[in-house]
């Protein structure tokens, strides 16, 4: 067997694990918030809505890439690429508003504590979601359509291991550098924008943490927003560093190292961020598993009951 060959079997294996440990670990989370009153608030009706997005994100590129890792004919249609395109910058666009709300969710509960159950009423919450949504789908539609349109010639050949904008925009056999002021444009703005909201909201935060009396109030409210801030971290971390960095640094094969950190790493992290630094996530499943467990041996000793 050849080196590439036992590294494609190598590195297939390692996606496949990774992938069903993030699918795994969003769809333990959305379970234990739907099966918990306790945790039927604002701030896990958006997580509920993240591990959701999650899932769906990593779909859209990581089967795609198992598939190419086990085959030596590596092709994509064009309807196929355009659909994963659609897809993948919708879900992208819909997380970075997504994030800004739950930043918005975690200004409230700490710099607003009072007001925090009527202004992030259930309503309140379903419109931020919606709004998400429908800037997302709206945006990367027109967006990804507009791509689409170009004149494609040559090769088709994608330097990448799924079909990102940039690489995309490359094929094109027309001057793109309108193009690619567009995409930079959309990005500045509709990435920008609730990175800049998120950055305002944490400040706000920051200094009314720092206005607390006691070291356990401080370190009690910031517990509540720190999963977040380190998701937050590594998704606009990976996505500023593709999307707005200059042209000239970069390269097909630091494109692909950074578009795994964003595709593959940081969905299968945030389950693991947001349970582990979690008290109440961590104690609903505790909770569940002692339900689950009292409910198995209840059933066991009535079956032993009527056998008697």
């Amino acid at each position: 067997m050849e080196t590439s060959t036992r590294l494609q079997i190598l590195l297939f294996l390692v996606f496949l694990v990774t992938y069903l440990v993030t699918l795994v670990g969003n769809l333990l989370i959305i379970l234990l918030i739907k099966l918990n009153p306790s945790l039927h608030t604002p701030m896990y009706f958006f997580l509920v809505n993240l591990s959701f997005l999650e899932i769906c994100y990593t779909t859209s590129v990581v089967p795609q890439l198992l598939v190419h890792l086990l085959v030596e004919e590596k092709t994509i249609s064009i309807a196929g690429c355009a659909v994963q395109m659609y897809v993948f910058t919708i879900l992208g666009l819909t997380e970075c508003c997504l994030l800004a709300a739950m930043a918005y969710d975690r200004y409230i509960a700490i710099c607003n504590p009072l007001h925090y159950r009527t202004i992030m009423s259930g309503r309140v919450c379903a419109q931020l979601a919606g709004t998400s949504w429908t800037i997302g789908i709206s945006v990367e539609v027109a967006q990804t359509t507009w791509i689409f349109s170009l004149p494609f010639c040559g090769s088709n050949r994608i330097h990448h291991f799924f079909c990102d904008i940039p690489p995309v925009v490359k094929m094109a056999c027309t001057d793109t550098s309108k193009n690619e002021i567009v995409v930079l444009a959309v990005s500045v703005l509709f990435i920008m924008t609730p990175f800049l909201m998120i950055f305002l909201s944490y400040i706000c935060i920051i200094s009314t943490i720092l206005k607390l009396p006691s070291a356990e109030g401080r370190h009690k409210a910031f517990s509540t927003c720190s999963s977040h801030l380190m998701v937050v971290t590594l998704f606009y971390g990976t996505a500023l560093f593709t999307y707005l960095r200059p042209k000239s640094i970069s390269t097909p094969e630091s494109d692909q190292m950074i578009s795994l950190m964003y595709t593959v790493v940081t969905p299968v992290l945030n389950p693991v961020i947001y349970t582990l630094r979690n008290k109440e996530v961590k104690g609903a499943f505790r909770k569940t598993i002692e339900k689950s467990i009292f409910s198995h041996k209840w059933r066991n000793q009535r079956m032993k009951g009527r056998v008697t």
